[in-house]
């Protein structure tokens, strides 16, 4: 049975806090054997020796990507923790390797009949912005270069688990959200799709940990320059508009766009969104959680708080949950929508896991039921 096998994993950019936290749920998989782990500058080096809270796991060294031998290196899934316009030319690369038939076969066939017809192939689970945006020309917009593997763009899902679950159990790429949109979307598909909010005057107020912005040295990221401050940033331009608005038109049937405002905070993880939206006729906070309720009744990472709870970031804190509620505005025909994820984890890592779970037929809860941090 696939619940009892075992399968071999790599991942590409170890060395980021994205990649600590895939090792740190990946060891306690029951289904999972970390084979590969790649990191450019930190090549050659044990995993112990960048991030020492691992050093008492049996991990491989870290190697260049170069060094990868595709395919004898014979992996089952590859998660790509790695910068975007990185991840694209990767990943057309591994997949060229590897998935001969995906790549003869992009224009002939449909997502459904291409799975089937590679049932042996690697999957690969992206999560940087490269295959989040379905449009080519969106993404050199707003990245500011062309998407050197169009070619794949167009057969790679958008891993909105609890919205693509059935896209993603046939996929051979999926593209996880960023964090921000995961929370977003999370809290605003279902009240669209209900008709219980309209489309336009969506506000989202949001606010990350550090680790947020990667583990790069960046002046701005400084001790110094985060600690007892807080500040917005990307403001009118942040990258992951354009994917929200994507998603959100999707289920709306017509173009939505949104005010959009991130804010970074001195924690190390952990995002809140809080999000002003304008009620359709008839509707009041209180359908509105109803209808989020319903929606969200048998997903395991997704609670509708009781009564007047707001979320919290430390209700999330190193767990793949997200938390909503829904508050009146004192704005007659305005509620308030507010929910709470671990940036890391639920919007990135976690995800990235639950989705893996998915593509290969494992309970979609394996390995990631750990209970929040507190405090």
């Amino acid at each position: 049975m696939v619940q009892d096998e075992k399968f071999r994993v790599g991942i590409l950019g170890a060395s980021g806090y994205t990649g600590a936290d895939l090792v740190r749920l990946l060891v306690a998989h029951p289904n999972v054997d970390i084979a590969l782990m790649t990191a450019e500058r930190k090549a050659g080096l044990p995993i112990a020796s960048v991030f020492p809270h691992l050093h008492s796991l049996d991990l491989p060294n870290l190697i260049s990507i170069e060094e990868v031998e595709w395919p004898a290196v014979e992996l089952d899934v590859v998660f790509c923790a790695l910068p975007h316009a990185t991840s694209q030319q990767v990943i057309k690369g591994l997949m060229h390797a590897t998935n001969h038939s995906l790549l003869d076969e992009l224009i002939m066939e449909t997502p459904a009949d291409l799975a089937a017809s590679v049932p042996g192939d690697v999957r690969v689970i992206d999560l940087s912005a490269d295959f989040r945006l379905r449009d080519v020309e969106t993404y050199a917009e707003w990245y500011g270069r062309s998407h050197t593997a169009a070619d794949l763009q167009n057969r790679a899902v958008y891993g909105l688990t609890e919205w693509n679950r059935e896209a993603v159990r046939g996929a051979h790429l999926v593209a996880c959200p960023g964090c921000y949109p995961t929370a977003a979307l999370l809290a605003l598909l279902p009240l669209l799709k209900a008709g219980t909010i309209l489309g336009d005057d969506i506000i989202i107020d949001a606010k990350s940990g550090v680790s947020g912005a990667g583990r790069s040295l960046k002046e701005a990221n400084l001790f110094v320059e985060v600690s007892e401050a807080m500040h917005p940033y990307g403001l009118g331009s942040h990258r992951h508009m354009p994917e929200i608005e994507q998603e959100l038109s999707l289920v709306a049937g017509h173009n939505v766009t949104i005010s959009f405002t991130p804010h970074l905070v001195p924690m190390n993880r952990g995002e809140l969104e809080t999000i002003y939206v304008k009620l359709a006729e008839g509707q009041d906070a209180a359908s509105l959680k109803a209808v989020l309720e319903k929606a969200y009744a048998n997903e395991p990472f997704v609670s509708v708080l009781p009564g007047d709870t707001a979320p919290a970031t430390r209700m999330v804190r190193g767990s793949n949950h997200c938390v909503l509620n829904v508050f009146k505005d004192r704005q007659a025909g305005r509620a308030i929508v507010v929910a709470a994820i671990d940036n890391l984890v639920k919007g990135s890592s976690g995800q990235a896991v639950q989705n893996m779970n998915v593509m290969l037929g494992l309970e979609e809860t394996t390995g990631l039921m750990q209970a929040p941090l507190f405090p």
